[in-house]
């Protein structure tokens, strides 16, 4: 397939915010909510809420309604990778979420060919709309995004993700390896709105040891855009089978690739 031109990029990057808004107005309403949704567990601390299944629904049929040749995969409902492809999480921060903590956001992204184009990411609690395109930058409600330029690990925020499909021992030598080298460790339980952080130079970097596809790749278009780096998150099925992920500002990256263990 042809790489896609830039007025069809336009198009899905102009669609994709206005889908977002819509599906964050709905989350939004339902977390103000007394009851959040009913609460299940798809497996240890991963959390899933009616709330999830009907922003997921609004996106895709959205998506799915403008864009009929192109493919979607959704968090919630699966999908089959196509060579164009929209990437979805209807709410990342589901925990954040079902506990009322306002840390939580929609995130569409897309990719052509394994090339992630376009990430959107929109908090509807603050109101921060992130979006870009590959080659075209990256903004937060108009604004370009610049990466942090710190380069001294003494002054850097760096949020450490966290998933059980990985043994706890790799991760508290990440952690370890971290606070000794100086850093602020945080976690704030949405990976999507701690890499959309890392390209707005509110954090020097995020790491975790798998992250699926749909909580990583629209942030990681707004990373590269805003001048940070990201490892190479589809290499190894990543697309499918989840992966490992990285974003640093550009002074960060050789000290993050060393005490992470995430190479690029």
């Amino acid at each position: 397939m042809s790489s896609i031109s830039k007025h069809e990029l336009e198009l899905r990057l102009a669609a994709a915010c206005a889908i977002a808004r819509e599906a964050g107005d709905l989350a939004r309403r339902e977390f103000y909510r007394r009851d959040r949704g009913a609460l299940t567990l798809k497996g240890n601390q991963d959390y899933l809420t009616q709330t999830d299944q009907d922003v997921e629904q609004l996106i895709t049929g959205r998506l799915g309604g403008l864009f009929p040749d192109d493919g979607i995969m959704g968090e919630e409902g699966g999908g089959i990778p196509a060579a164009r492809c929209w990437v979805i999480d209807p709410i990342d921060g589901t925990e954040n979420f079902a506990r009322g903590v306002p840390h939580f956001c929609i995130s569409i992204a897309f990719i052509q060919n394994l090339i992630p184009e376009l990430g959107v990411v929109y908090n509807p609690i603050t109101n921060e709309l992130f979006a870009g395109s590959r080659g075209n930058g990256a903004f937060l409600n108009g604004v370009a995004l610049r990466a942090s330029t710190v380069t001294d690990p003494t002054r850097a925020a760096v949020e450490a993700g966290w998933s059980s499909r990985r043994p706890l021992e790799g991760y508290l030598r990440m952690w370890k390896g971290l606070a000794e080298g100086g850093c602020s460790v945080r976690r704030s339980g949405s990976g999507t709105l701690g890499l959309a952080y890392v390209a707005d130079g509110r954090l020097e970097g995020y790491c975790e040891l798998h992250i699926n596809a749909w909580d990583a790749l629209a942030s990681l278009v707004l990373v590269r855009e805003a001048g940070g780096w990201t490892n190479d998150f589809l290499a190894n099925e990543g697309l499918t089978r989840g992966n490992a992920v990285l974003a640093a500002a550009p002074g960060m990256k050789d000290f993050l690739v060393r005490v992470t263990g995430i190479h690029p």
